[in-house]
């Protein structure tokens, strides 16, 4: 560790779930570090760095190390991230991740990092302290969800109740997703080892637990987690992602082009998106039945491999010329930036959140698993910046420029961007940040 102008000069190690909404995340907070002059080495699947290369904007400082993905039965030989696979994959894909760890055990043995950051490799603690490596759980989840999901004070079998000592809040969950998110917590993600079993052993074997978050929004869950798990729990901040350095794909800023300002719908729920082959197609329609131009980025149903396969009969001409159903990977951070995209249909990622946060479209909230039924309670609830109902409604209702319910959302979502893109709000947390990182060394 390199001592200038009287600080410690970090190295850090960051080793993320191989998901792009976590690959990336971590390295917008890379970037934070590096510009400060702190060293980061980014572990990351080969073929994925060619995506991610962008979002580097300090090569200088930010080296990424790629890692060959191991074969493992059932996950196809190209697989590297959750984009490739379908949702019941993903298990796979996190045994792959598992079985790098003889290959991290020597980088880190070779590199001698001061931090590592990680978060589903539970087993990295283990390997930090070896070597006298302090070990960083940074969680891209909000504390809002650990600390419903995963507070030791939580019974295992009552989900749709806050746990004890939880903070007031419009945080909670149905019945049916309750049942759901407990069915989840007991898969087993990785050979051997539950979904619960892994985070809990990420979040109790580490030297701090950091979130990507900040106390405006989310303070009081911060305190109950640091109660609760007895340890230094960080804030990093909002990590507002810097624009990228590449420009947006011509084929989609030529479509979004031939529409007028604030008019088109995007929706997109991510690369962990698990919808079946109903609410598939139930969402398409919601879509048609809008009447508005839409850009729909969505990984095909559980059970087919591509999304042309599974559109409802007649659908490409009724909405030709309108609408577009897209299964690739797309620049989300460019799209919603665009002037034509007035609505974004969000998963509620903790990344797309934020991106949509800080950007002018209005947020309409569609989430399936685990932490986006949360976040999506804390926005449209504590922040009243977004709203949950059916896609059809609800999408007309925030398109309307004199919905009551629309201006309360629009008022919501203008302040909360102007707090997140204040000056002073995020290098004040990055340097708060860094310093608690400093004083664990």
């Amino acid at each position: 560790m390199a001592i200038a102008g009287g600080r410690k000069m970090m190295h850090v190690v960051m080793y993320p779930w191989f998901a792009m909404g976590h690959l990336t995340a971590f390295l917008h907070t890379a970037n934070k570090f590096a510009e400060r002059g702190h060293r980061v080495s980014f572990l990351i699947p080969t073929r994925t760095q060619s995506k991610l290369t962008s979002f580097n904007l300090h090569p200088d400082l930010i080296s990424f190390i790629p890692l060959d993905v191991p074969r493992v039965d059932g996950l196809p030989p190209d697989a590297e991230t959750t984009a490739d696979v379908p949702y019941p994959l993903h298990t796979h894909l996190m045994t792959a991740m598992d079985l790098t760890e003889t290959a991290i055990e020597s980088i880190l043995l070779d590199l001698k990092p001061d931090l590592v950051f990680y978060d589903f490799t539970h087993w990295i603690p283990t390997l930090a302290r070896k070597f006298d490596i302090k070990s960083i759980h940074y969680c891209i989840i909000s504390p809002a969800t650990i600390g419903y999901t995963m507070s030791p004070e939580r019974s295992e079998l009552d989900l749709e109740r806050p746990p004890l000592g939880f903070p007031p809040s419009a945080v909670k969950l149905r019945s049916y997703e309750a049942k759901e998110c407990i069915s989840f917590r007991m898969e087993e993600y990785g050979r051997g080892v539950t979904f619960h079993n892994r985070m809990m052993g990420s979040l109790r074997n580490c030297d701090a637990i950091a979130f990507k978050a900040c106390k405006e929004m989310e303070g009081a869950f911060y305190e109950y987690l640091e109660k609760q798990f007895k340890k230094p729990v960080l804030l990093s901040g909002p990590v507002i992602p810097e624009t990228p350095t590449s420009t947006l794909d011509e084929k989609w800023d030529k479509w979004l082009g031939g529409f007028k300002k604030g008019s088109v719908v995007y929706c997109a729920l991510g690369s962990q998106s698990n919808l079946n082959k109903h609410q598939f197609l139930e969402l398409l329609l919601g879509l048609e039945l809008t009447g508005l131009p839409f850009l729909a980025a969505l990984k095909p149903p559980r059970g087919y491999n591509s999304v042309e396969e599974v559109l409802p009969e007649g659908f490409t001409d009724r909405v030709k010329g309108r609408g577009i159903v897209d299964g690739g990977w797309v620049q989300q951070q460019l799209l919603l930036s665009h002037p034509s995209i007035r609505c974004f249909i969000t998963h509620c990622g903790s990344g797309s959140t934020t991106e949509a946060l800080v950007n002018d479209c209005q947020i309409v909230l569609l989430p399936h698993i685990g932490d986006q039924m949360i976040n999506a309670r804390l926005v449209a609830g504590d922040l009243k910046a977004g709203v949950e109902e059916s896609i059809c409604n609800v999408v007309r209702l925030v398109m309307e420029e004199n919905d009551e319910v629309a201006n309360e959302v629009i008022l919501n979502h203008a302040k909360w961007k102007k707090f997140l893109l204040k000056d002073n709000v995020e290098s004040s947390y990055t340097d708060e940040f860094i310093t608690k990182l400093q004083d664990l060394l």
